[in-house]
């Protein structure tokens, strides 16, 4: 079976509910902290194929760098901000779940049952 990976901030609420669901229905997974991490391009653009979104759809627009970067006012491409959210994790959306070649935005986190 495809290991299940949670692209994840420990401090989001919405994340540490998606963690008790999971636990819940007994499905193992591994957590990445990507703004500790960081993210490296090739992830991005992974996690955009996988869940079949867009730059522009997973984009956090209610972080401060967000706002500091004058985001909306701007338009970018998507190779434009692919490489923003490597330099500002903060601007991917979460939690992200991949699994195998799919993967979701998990928003509401019950989207995550759709990789099961």
């Amino acid at each position: 079976m495809d290991q299940i990976t949670v692209y994840e901030k420990p401090t989001c609420t919405t994340c540490r509910n998606l963690f008790s669901l999971l636990k819940e229905e007994g499905v193992d997974f591994e957590k990445v902290d990507y703004h500790v991490l960081g993210l490296r391009t090739e992830e991005v653009k992974e996690i955009l194929a996988k869940t079949g979104l867009s730059a522009h759809e997973v984009l956090r627009k209610r972080e401060p760098v967000y706002k500091e970067l004058d985001l909306g006012k701007r338009d970018l491409s998507e190779d434009e901000l692919v490489d923003l959210m490597v330099k500002h994790p903060a601007l991917l959306e979460r939690p992200i779940v991949l699994k195998g070649d799919r993967g979701v935005l998990a928003r509401p986190i019950e989207k995550v049952r759709e990789l099961f």
